[in-house]
């Protein structure tokens, strides 16, 4: 039986436009969720949460689209890609606006609970899209460029939200970015077409069951390797800020900095690494920035190595990260078929957000806060007569988020030979070449 109705190419200039501008939906998703991190300390000195505590705000977002992912794993299938991603962008940026009024931890995690529940099914729809449009063949580099919106929010977005803090307060660019988020949301809407294909494909075809799905090896493989990603990751980013101003002594107004530089070499590394997914295979790049992440992790987080400034410590765990994070959306973007996508990426969209939750959580369970000391004993205040504190327990996170990367090339090499191995059978199902178009109507 046909997994998709024929084949039908769009013009090149139609397909860059698109991939484009899913960039754009992608930098004001990814940046509504990055920017909360290298702020943290900023709004829990205003706020009153405790350091140790601010896994919590992350992870609440991504608890929050873990449970969105598994809902919209029902019934996003059944509608409109266009519509889909236009909501979840409505209601993103509505949570992103509640972030700007929070008064106090519990109403932080709700706006960013709310934030997580439209964020999620956001980047699912933003991935199937891409899937449904560039053959796997390409498919490498126009998903490097989807996801060099997350360099440009380091490099831009990051740094600006740090600025705009400073000047004008830390609810600022909650707003700023909601305003942001409102443009790019009637950009999609008006100006991408009818996304409809794979609507055809079921109508063509008995629809895939979720019980069908789940009974594939392949696809739990997918989700592993997903999960080890997200909690190797996730177990130490929302600290950096965190560790960097309260253990090294790094300062608050450096930070835009030291994301603007790491940014820019996360987009160098990610421009770079798709055209290296395409010729050399996930398993290869991935598991070459996974070791990378490794080694930067012991030796900064571990044994915080003397001669490791924090600036080229950046600069190798963001480029790092983009191998590894490239390798790994393209290899599982490969995993279903058309008719399938939308409710294989929000399973994917759960496990990735519920990993990432995971992560953060414990973290804030292994980690705890003490009062920061100068010489002599004494405490040791900022600029506002604030005692300033350090994490304690950071070598452990790091043990855990080494440990997870180690188990990364066994499932890159399982993915992806059980990817290699359905492509000629489902071409030769379909009646049409392997890595043919799914067309956009």
């Amino acid at each position: 039986m046909s997994d998709a109705p024929p084949p039908q190419q769009v013009p090149a200039r139609s397909e860059q436009a698109i991939v484009w501008l899913i960039t754009a939906v992608q930098f004001v998703n990814i940046l509504d969720f990055v920017m909360v991190m290298p702020m943290g300390p900023d709004f829990a000195k205003a706020l009153a949460i405790p350091e140790s505590q601010l896994g919590l705000v992350g992870g609440a977002y991504t608890a929050a689209a873990a449970v969105a992912g598994l809902v919209g794993s029902l019934f996003l299938d059944r509608f409109d890609r266009r519509k889909a991603l236009g909501v979840s962008l409505a209601g993103l940026m509505l949570g992103t606006l509640a972030g700007g009024f929070a008064v106090g931890l519990k109403t932080l995690l709700a706006a960013r609970v709310l934030a997580g529940m439209f964020g999620g099914p956001a980047t699912s729809m933003s991935i199937s899209i891409i899937s449904d449009l560039i053959p796997n063949e390409r498919r490498g580099r126009a998903l490097s460029t989807v996801m060099s919106a997350f360099s440009v929010a380091s490099v831009v977005g990051v740094p600006m939200g740090l600025w705009l803090a400073e000047v004008l307060g830390w609810r600022a660019p909650f707003f700023a970015v909601a305003s942001m988020g409102l443009l790019v949301a009637v950009g999609a809407v008006t100006l991408l077409p009818p996304m409809k294909k794979h609507l055809e494909a079921q109508a063509a075809g008995e629809p895939v069951g979720t019980v069908e799905l789940l009974r594939r090896p392949t696809v739990w493989f997918s989700f592993l390797l997903t999960a080890a990603v997200m909690m190797a990751g996730f177990s130490i980013i929302p600290n950096i800020s965190a560790y960097l101003q309260g253990n090294l002594g790094y300062p608050r107004s450096g930070l835009k900095w030291l994301y603007l530089v790491g940014g820019m070499a996360s987009y160098v590394s990610i421009r770079l690494v798709g055209g290296l997914v395409d010729r050399l295979g996930a398993f290869r790049v991935g598991t070459f920035g996974s070791a990378l992440v490794a080694v930067t992790t012991y030796a900064f987080f571990y044994e915080h190595v003397s001669w490791f400034h924090p600036m080229a410590f950046f600069v190798v765990f963001m480029s790092a990260m983009a191998f590894r994070n490239v390798s790994h959306t393209t290899l599982t973007s490969k995993v279903p078929g058309p008719r399938e996508r939308a409710r294989f990426q929000s399973f994917q969209s759960a496990v990735q957000h519920a990993a990432s939750a995971a992560g953060a959580f414990l973290s804030s369970q292994l980690l705890s806060t003490v009062p920061l000391a100068g010489p002599g004993g004494a405490m040791v205040r900022d600029e506002h007569g604030r005692v300033l504190v350090k994490l304690v327990g950071m070598p452990s996170v790091a043990a855990f988020s080494i440990a997870l990367s180690a188990s990364l090339p066994f499932l890159f090499r399982r993915v992806e030979k059980a990817v290699e191995g359905a492509g000629p059978a489902r071409a030769a199902a379909a009646g049409k070449p392997a890595g043919g178009w799914q067309t956009l109507k």
